[in-house]
């Protein structure tokens, strides 16, 4: 996490695969606040190296790496405000950028919901950097995909396809009201889909972590070829209401959606599935079954997320859901302020739901006929006022029949609402770190065994 000696030297230009440690931040993003004539400035950089792997039918296709930074500058006088993004970090280069975004201020149409900068605030530590991430080779990434590839091509019937993705970045953000932020980060992300030569099978697993040493990749390689045979030969199955074996993957794709709907100016104004017949809010109501709780928590071990937001407001531990209650919404500064209360410490950040301790097969075990769902995709949004959702499913989805997975059954298209699913809800598993939703890794979710799923046609895609 260093910086070449010359970063601040007249005429400097800052690799963009440099990892600025937090001195060498705040000292950067001091020198762009004092170039500033504005009444208000705010200035964050950002930046970072990932490298990845790519491959397909059983083979390598691309490796390489992806080095980015940027530095963003907001100018504000008064309500009036502009936002300038630039790669360049020469003198004149840093200049411009603060010199356009004043420019450009004062030709701005007056924001009516423009909000003050930040004084200094205090942030939680978290701990979401490791060197196990950051000193990744080519080598270990081509280690980790062969854990797939020498599996598929062994088995002779199979063909595999995945992507990784690893490395290292930090955010900074700091403002003339003294207000600095920083927050280093690793992440590393593995997502495998494996089908069978015949056309007809498909199975899929992804793992998600900051600590590439946390990722078990054979594990996950195994998970997705024993899918792909399972899958074999699906059947069609009635569309209808079944008992559905939800695995985390696929409550994260439908539930993390509930969570991005906890607005509270969009419930105030009658608009949300929080709204009340009559005006105001279901804040304090029992939304959906008691064994939920759903909060948002940077710090938490399973989610390690930054602990602060765009505008630099701590991130905390929310409790969004509580054994079923709705406890509290997710206001903006401009909406607490304006309703006189508080900011809920900057919204959802990272986002978990608690679990239970039934296992797959227990659920499995209880279920009379039912359908357990890999995951969940093309997710497109019906009706706000009720969240709900159609999406089909994908890369595994199997009958069960009298407590055993019977047969592979062919994907199916629902129309499926969070809420009336957590309604239905039946067993909890343990909560797990998914991959691959709409917030990254920092999710997490466990299996949910729910009844009167709404499917409501087949899909014959594989």
């Amino acid at each position: 996490m260093s910086a070449p000696r010359s970063l601040f030297e007249k005429g400097s230009i800052l690799s963009p695969s440099d990892m600025m440690s937090r001195s060498e931040a705040q000292a950067f993003l001091e020198r762009v606040v004092k170039l500033s004539k504005a009444e208000t400035i705010g200035a964050q950089i950002g930046g970072g190296y990932n490298g990845n792997i790519r491959f397909a039918a059983n083979r390598i296709s691309t490796s390489g790496g992806v080095s980015n930074s940027q530095l963003v500058v907001q100018s504000g006088y008064g309500p009036k405000h502009a936002v300038v993004t630039t790669g360049d970090f020469s003198d004149a280069g840093i200049e411009r950028a603060v010199r356009s975004s004043e420019a450009i201020a004062k030709l701005a149409p007056d924001d009516p919901e423009v909000m003050p900068l930040l004084p200094p605030q205090q942030y939680n530590d978290v701990k979401a950097y490791f060197d196990s991430t950051a000193n990744l080779t080519p080598a270990d990434r081509a280690a980790a995909a062969h854990t797939a590839l020498d599996a598929a091509k062994a088995a002779g019937d199979l063909a595999a396809a995945g992507f990784i993705i690893a490395g290292s970045g930090y955010n900074a953000i700091a403002s003339n009201t003294g207000m600095f932020a920083y927050f280093p980060a690793t992440s590393a992300n593995y997502q495998l889909t494996v089908r069978t030569n015949d056309g007809t099978g498909s199975g899929w697993a992804a793992a998600d972590h900051p600590d590439w040493s946390q990722i078990d990749f054979k594990a996950v390689s195994d998970r997705a070829i024993q899918k792909a045979r399972a899958s074999r030969n699906p059947v069609a199955v009635e569309p209808g209401r079944y008992t559905v074996i939800l695995e985390p993957q696929a409550v994260g794709d439908l539930v993390q959606l509930l969570a991005f709907s906890l607005d509270a100016r969009s419930a105030d104004e009658g608009r949300s599935a929080f709204s009340k017949t009559g005006g105001g809010t279901k804040i304090g109501e029992k939304i959906v079954d008691s064994k939920v709780t759903l909060f948002s928590d940077p710090g938490d071990p399973q989610l390690l997320g930054q602990p602060w937001n765009g505008e630099g407001l701590p991130l905390n531990r929310e409790v969004w859901i509580e054994n079923g209650v709705l406890k509290q919404l997710a206001y903006s500064r401009f909406w607490a302020q304006k309703k006189s209360t508080r900011p809920n410490n900057g919204g959802l950040g990272a986002v978990k739901m608690i679990g239970g301790d039934a296992t797959t097969e227990q659920m499995i075990a209880s279920t009379p006929r039912g359908i357990l769902v890999t995951r969940l995709w093309y997710l497109r949004q019906v009706d706000p006022r009720t969240v709900l959702y159609t999406g089909l499913t994908r890369d595994g989805t199997f009958l069960i029949e009298n407590g055993k997975v019977t047969k592979a059954v062919k994907n199916l298209r629902f129309n499926e609402s969070p809420l009336f699913m957590l309604n239905n809800l039946e067993m909890l598993g343990r909560a797990e770190r998914v991959a691959g939703t709409e917030s990254g890794g920092n999710v997490v979710f466990p299996t949910l065994k729910v009844k009167d799923f709404n499917f409501t046609s087949l899909s014959d895609a594989v």
